[in-house]
C-alpha cells in the first residue's frame, strides 16, 4: 500500500479528502486511512480518524471545522475519542456494539440505517448486518459518488508490505479489489448481509475508499458485486 504519512490530507474530490497512516494488526502492516468530507457551511466529518498530530490538525482548521465524528464499526476506533480532546465542540457517533466494547467513549448516539439531521441531506450510511465481528456503518459521500467502507473491502496490490502481500495472495485476495477470502466465515446471516449489500448496491456510486489498501477510483459498484457474488447468488 503507498502511504503518505507526512501528507496531512489528500484531495479525492470536491469537498471530500482522505488522511492515511500505518497501522498494524496483530503486526501486520495493514495500514489506515480516515476520511474527511465538508459539509455546508464547512462543517468536517471525520471518518474513522486517525492520531491527530499538529500537521494533520492545521489542515483540518484550513478546510473547515471538525464537528461530527464516527467510529464506524467495532475494530475502527482507536483514536476517535482523541478527536473530543482536541475539538471539545466535535460530537461522536459509534458502530451498533462499540458502546459496550469502549463505555469510555462519549458518543451522541449509535449509527444505523437513516443517518442523523446533522449529515442526512449529503452522506448517506446503512447498517451492513449479519457481521457482528465488525459491525460496520457504511457511508456513501453523495456529491463525490465515494462510499466509504473499513474492512467490507481491501485492495492491496504490489505497493503493499511483504508480509501483507503474502498473506493476501495465501487468502487469494492480493491484486484484486473485494472482501478476502475469510469473509465468508466472519458473515453469520447471509440473508441480512445480502439484503445490506443490495441497499449499497442502488447507490450512484463510482469510487469505494478502503481502509487498508489502495482506493478504487472507479468502476465501484461493478467490484463490488463481483467481489460479493458469493454472497449474492
Amino acid at each position: 500500500m503507498t502511504m503518505r504519512p507526512l501528507d496531512p490530507l489528500r484531495p479525492l474530490a470536491t469537498d471530500i479528502w482522505v488522511a492515511e497512516r500505518p497501522q498494524t494488526f496483530y503486526g501486520l502492516p495493514v495500514g489506515t486511512r480516515m476520511t474527511v468530507m465538508r459539509l455546508y457551511g464547512g462543517r468536517l466529518l471525520l471518518h474513522s480518524p486517525v492520531a491527530l498530530d499538529s500537521a494533520l490538525r492545521a489542515e483540518l482548521d484550513s478546510i473547515g471545522r471538525v464537528r461530527y465524528v464516527v467510529a464506524p464499526n467495532r475494530v475502527h476506533h482507536l483514536y476517535a475519542g482523541e478527536v473530543a480532546k482536541v475539538y471539545p465542540e466535535a460530537r461522536l457517533w459509534v458502530a451498533p456494539e462499540l458502546e459496550r466494547k469502549r463505555p469510555d467513549l462519549a458518543f451522541v448516539a449509535v449509527l444505523g440505517d437513516e443517518p442523523p439531521e446533522e449529515w442526512r441531506e449529503e452522506v448517506q450510511q446503512t447498517f451492513f448486518r449479519g457481521r457482528p465481528y465488525e459491525n460496520e456503518v457504511v457511508f456513501f459521500h453523495r456529491a463525490s459518488r465515494t462510499l466509504i467502507l473499513c474492512d467490507l473491502a481491501f485492495n492491496f496490490g504490489p505497493a503493499a508490505a511483504a508480509p501483507t502481500r503474502l498473506l493476501m495472495r495465501l487468502l487469494r485476495s492480493h491484486g484484486r479489489f473485494g472482501p478476502s477470502k475469510l469473509d465468508p466465515w466472519l458473515i453469520r446471516d447471509r440473508d441480512a448481509a445480502r439484503q445490506s449489500l443490495e441497499r449499497i448496491l442502488t447507490w450512484d456510486l463510482a469510487r469505494v475508499g478502503v481502509a487498508h489498501g489502495e482506493i478504487l477510483e472507479s468502476g465501484g459498484r461493478e467490484a463490488l458485486r463481483v467481489g460479493y457474488a458469493w454472497l449474492l447468488l
